[in-house]
């Protein structure tokens, strides 16, 4: 029997400084909260200035464009068919990254999928009733990259059902905007962490990089460490489908992560794919997605073309015992 495997993220050792106190010499200003459905928690340096409602206002803005969960968001009206909404930077841009990313892994990562997140029940729409091989056709024909396209900051469809849903980049996304904000206000170390996905810059005082740690699958709800990563000058981001999945009343398990190339929820073999790169959060995210719906084999061939890309893959073999694959 498969073992359920939990993967967490979380930040070692840092020591907190609450966001309202002016930290001393060496240690961190910390900011935490909840945003775009889950914590963050951002640490930084070199500057004791606490931007804690500059960034709360980065996060309204990127939800006033890209969230599903929010009826009068830029992406919801779009979903929704409204004529002539205009998109801001933050939409072309996660646009354009998507776009990209869709192309280069053959279709297998597609933020067009939302119709049938929704469908199977992980997204804000109420999910279908009996899903079969019929209704999960019908829906496939609106999904595709190459379906839509923006011209004069409008986005334009094919097919009018087609629906956008960016949750797969938009945590790595806001996890860029504030990063990037930090780095205008001359920052040049911070990490940065929004539900388990991490940007990290320079290093800490004491001259060591920063440490964050993957958790072991315990399910007993506890927690314990699988292996320790350091990382500097990089984006972490992890996609999984040991948390978020249901179960049909006949017993079916269906997990999050949708196949574009098949519609379907269906578990594989590949429990979680972490990735790691000096890129984007955004794009370390939008992999993770990709390799979770590609499954082990086919995430190993696309690797031997990224190199830049590395990754811990966490899959049952034939007995159902967990494996580990580096690159």
């Amino acid at each position: 029997m498969k073992r359920t495997f939990f993967l967490a993220l979380f930040i070692v050792a840092l020591g907190f400084v609450s966001c309202k106190e002016k930290p001393k010499s060496n240690e961190p200003i910390q900011l935490y909260g909840n945003v775009f459905g889950t914590s963050y928690n951002i640490i930084y340096y070199d500057i004791d200035t606490n931007f804690e409602k500059e960034i709360d206002a980065l996060y309204a803005s990127i939800n006033k464009s890209l969230s599903t969960y929010m009826p009068t968001s830029d992406i919801s009206k779009i979903n929704q068919g409204e004529k002539g909404v205009k998109v801001d930077a933050y939409f072309k841009e996660v646009f354009s990254k998507s776009e990209r990313i869709f192309k280069e892994t053959d279709g297998f990562f597609d933020p067009t999928v939302g119709n049938l997140v929704n469908a199977w029940g992980f997204g804000p729409e109420k999910p279908l009733n009996n899903l079969d091989s019929t209704k999960v056709k019908s829906l496939m024909q609106f999904v595709g990259f190459d379906k839509v396209k923006i011209e004069n900051d409008e986005v334009f469809k094919q097919f009018p059902e087609t629906y956008f849903d960016f949750n797969s980049v938009a945590k790595g996304y806001g996890i860029d905007v504030v990063a990037r904000f930090l780095e205008s206000k001359g920052i040049k170390n911070y990490l940065v962490e929004i539900g388990g996905e991490i940007r990290t810059r320079g290093v800490k005082p004491d001259g060591k990089e920063w440490k964050v740690q993957l958790d072991n699958p315990n399910t007993d709800g506890s927690r314990s460490a699988f292996t320790y990563l350091r990382l500097k000058n990089q984006s972490m981001a992890s996609s999984g489908n040991y948390r978020k999945f249901r179960i049909a009343d006949n017993g079916e398990k269906f997990v999050h992560t949708i196949n574009p190339k098949t519609g379907y929820a269906k578990e594989s073999n590949l429990l979680s794919a972490s990735v790691i790169a000096d890129l984007d959060c955004a794009d370390v995210d939008a992999y993770a997605t990709a390799f979770m719906a590609m499954g082990l084999e086919k995430t190993k061939v696309f690797l031997q073309t990224k190199p830049e890309l590395k990754v811990i893959l966490i899959y049952a073999n034939d007995k159902g015992e967990l494996q580990e694959f580096r690159n």
